[in-house]
């Protein structure tokens, strides 16, 4: 069997129906044994006091059977109230003073001997306060025969108990069938969904059909069918991207060469110093390709060692010092002297400094400032990068750190940007346990933020100042 919806619905009916039978089994016993007890509460009273006037009246039990099941024609009792014909005859039994039945039927025999604790569950018959016999009760559930009157109303009840507990299954019946259709329903359509993905229609949906555990696992698919596509769209996007970065260094690598080669453009200084560049170009693509790749693999090697945070931000600010001379930026350093150390690949960590502030320095303007500060924050050290440069729009903000994503394409393309820093700064913050984030503002400038656990350090052998 392997429909679910089939499971389903036999689970169901076998439950529907397990429950029904079990609810009428046990509404007949409690019908029965209640009816037992209002027969019992009806007539004992009255039969107790019709034999202890038919005691006095005779001054003895001869003759009893009488009063259980008298003749259509013999006189009732001299008090007018006799039992109905019948009625008792097969419902109770009479045991004398020392507990020998007198008149009895089924279980109770005309002189069988009655046990104290049988006795002691009956009613006693007194006379002059002196207890000249027991009325006993024979409980049996099957006592009520078809035809009377209360063997017609047990039937009664219990068909309508059997009827009522075939509509239950009939009732949970139907509800599996719908239920496990309602079920299964979304499934299938998240079958043939993944089958369609395989098959490569990435951003395929299904529709949401409710807002339980299914429909969750429904938004979940369509989220992953979605995030699919869109990371197979980035990862062509940045394909050809770095194809056009490659091919445009090797273009001109490749005409300078060719015009040497054929004595068109005499061996200069410049041309050389052209050349070189290009393939600097092409040397640092291909670094940053193999460190997003070793980090997407989860191989990139980290040398941690406990350092200052304020010793790589300082070595930062020098790099690109001059730089910023150039382009009249102002670069300035603000950290605590009493900052808890980090444990970070201090190279690794330049890098990604590196990468911001080369960002930074490249979309401030002249005159503008950039801010490196490390600050202590609730077990973890947060290094920042603020400038007050152009600024990121709002609707690039959630993208900047994806591969191949270029703000600004004119200006990237001049600045021979590759797109791949920002992407290559969170892979090594991720691989150190550390997360970075970005807010901006277009025209009042870009603050970036890395937080980095604390690795606190009681004693340090050497304490190493990066210069």
């Amino acid at each position: 069997m392997k429909s679910l919806a089939v499971k389903l619905t036999l689970a169901f009916l076998f439950v529907g129906l397990t429950g029904a039978l079990l609810v009428a089994f046990f509404v007949r016993q409690q019908t029965q044994t209640g009816f037992n007890q209002l027969v019992l509460d009806q007539n004992q009273q009255e039969l107790v006091a019709n034999l202890t006037q038919y005691y006095k009246a005779k001054g003895s039990w001869d003759g009893v059977q009488t009063v259980f099941s008298p003749d259509p024609g013999q006189a009732q009792p001299s008090h007018g109230q006799g039992p109905r014909p019948d009625a008792h005859s097969d419902l109770f039994a009479l045991a004398d003073a020392q507990g020998t039945i007198l008149f009895g039927a089924g279980p109770n025999n005309p002189g069988q001997k009655v046990s104290q604790t049988a006795l002691s569950q009956g009613a006693p018959l007194k006379v002059d306060n002196t207890t000249v016999g027991w009325l006993l009760f024979t409980p049996t559930l099957d006592r009520w025969r078809p035809g009377t009157l209360e063997g017609n109303f047990l039937v009664s009840v219990n068909q309508a108990t059997l009827i009522s507990a075939m509509a239950a299954a009939l009732a949970a019946l139907a509800l599996g069938v719908i239920l496990a259709f309602s079920l299964t329903r979304s499934l299938r359509e998240m079958t043939a969904a993944t089958r369609a993905l395989a098959k490569g229609e990435l951003g395929h949906q299904v529709k949401v059909r409710s807002h339980d555990e299914i429909g969750t696992l429904a938004e979940s698919f369509n989220l992953m069918s979605a995030e699919l596509r869109r990371s197979t769209d980035l990862r062509r996007r940045m394909t050809a991207d770095i194809a056009h970065d490659l091919r445009t260094p090797l273009s001109v690598i490749l005409g300078y060469t060719e015009a040497l080669s054929d004595e068109k453009l005499p061996p200069t200084p410049e041309i050389f110093a052209v050349m070189h560049t290009q393939a600097q170009h092409l040397n640092h693509l291909i670094d940053d390709l193999k460190t997003l790749s070793l980090a997407d693999a989860g191989e990139l090697s980290l040398n941690r060692q406990p350092v200052a945070a304020g010793d790589i931000l300082r070595r930062t600010a020098a790099a690109h010092q001059v730089e910023a001379e150039k382009k009249g930026i102002a670069i300035r350093v603000e950290a605590a002297p009493d900052l808890p150390f980090i444990d970070v690949d201090v190279e690794r960590m330049g890098q990604v400094l590196g990468n911001l502030l080369s960002n930074a320095l490249r979309y401030t303007p002249p005159g503008g400032e950039i801010v490196l500060s490390a600050e202590a924050r609730q077990g973890e050290v947060r290094l920042q990068v603020v400038d007050n440069g152009m600024g990121i729009r709002t609707e690039d903000l959630p993208s900047v750190f994806e591969r191949a994503f270029r703000g600004d394409q004119s200006r990237a393309q001049s600045n021979g940007e590759t797109g791949l820093g920002l992407a290559i700064a969170k892979s090594l913050v991720e691989a150190h346990g550390g997360v970075i984030s970005v807010e901006s503002r277009v025209g009042q400038g870009t603050s970036f933020t890395i937080s980095i656990p604390v690795q606190l350090v009681a004693s340090v052998p050497f304490q190493r100042h990066l210069r």
